[in-house]
């Protein structure tokens, strides 16, 4: 969409990098990225099928039902159909998939993160929508609060749900098999203390471990949206903010403990399903 209509940008659910990790943890053991510009756009479905053809040996391609490739969408599923034939490969469609009346697609998932319904887009994606940010230094007013939060500073281009409080799940790096750690975020302007710039702030609950250094600055953060607590709202005073604060971070505590007990749960589901298998 850069290239083609750089006016109208859409923002992304995923770096190339975490569509390759997500790949790969369903199996998928070769991903390409190739770099799309203005020379890429110009080729046609014929030019660029037969490149999949000739430097992957395409088999088969798996395309949702409104799938198009090459110069102007040209390449659609009669023509992809028409060209699998012709240079030998199937083409499989697959059907959309409908989630209690909302049909799974992308511009649907960006309508219900931009919403702040990130528990509902978590049942389109199969898992938690995540950002990803390097922590930078902030105005340090957390800490003189007695809440000291990580400001990450996100990627323009990727999407963030909507303002408000959330209870989130942060790893220390991109590392997926790395270790959760229960947290409350705020996305915002800040009204209470007169912001106007859009931050992303977390609070990871027990940090620092004893004897470990609680500096996070540079470090790159992944941030798993489990549930909006509330929207952002002006508070009359400082006191009554940090009031609410330790109500949201109780209140997320406790939603993240249920959605462990849950993912446990599930574990012992689908092991048990194994078994009986």
């Amino acid at each position: 969409m850069q290239v083609l209509r750089p006016n109208q940008p859409v923002q992304l659910l995923s770096s190339p990098e975490e569509r390759l990790d997500l790949a790969e943890a369903l199996g998928i053991q070769v991903g390409v990225i190739q770099t799309f510009d203005r020379t890429f756009a110009q080729l046609s479905a014929r030019e660029f099928v037969q490149l999949l053809v000739d430097h992957l040996g395409l088999a088969r391609l798996v395309v949702g039902p409104d799938f198009a490739l090459g110069r102007d969408r040209a390449g659609d599923i009669p023509t992809l159909v028409q060209l699998g034939q012709e240079l030998g490969f199937d083409v499989s469609v697959l059907s959309p998939v409908d989630l209690e009346g909302d049909e799974v697609r992308s511009f649907v998932v960006r309508r219900t993160i931009a919403q702040g319904d990130v528990a509902r887009a978590r049942d389109f994606l199969g898992r938690c929508y995540c950002v990803v940010g390097e922590v930078v230094h902030g105005d340090g007013r957390g800490r003189t609060i007695g809440i000291p939060t990580a400001n990450l500073q996100v990627p323009p281009e990727r999407l963030l749900p909507g303002d408000g409080v959330y209870a989130t799940w942060t790893r220390l790096g991109t590392d997926p098999d790395a270790p959760r750690l229960a947290s409350v975020t705020n996305i915002g302007v800040r009204p209470t203390v007169n912001g106007h710039r859009r931050q992303v702030e977390t609070h990871i609950f027990d940090f620092p471990p004893a004897g470990q250094s609680g500096d996070l600055y540079g470090q790159t953060l992944v941030l798993e949206f489990v549930r909006r607590l509330r929207g952002e709202k002006r508070f009359e005073s400082l006191d009554a903010l940090v009031a609410q604060i330790h109500k949201d971070m109780d209140a997320a505590r406790s939603v993240l403990a249920q959605d462990l007990a849950d993912g446990r749960r599930k574990t012992e589901d689908e092991g048990q399903r194994t078994e009986d298998v």
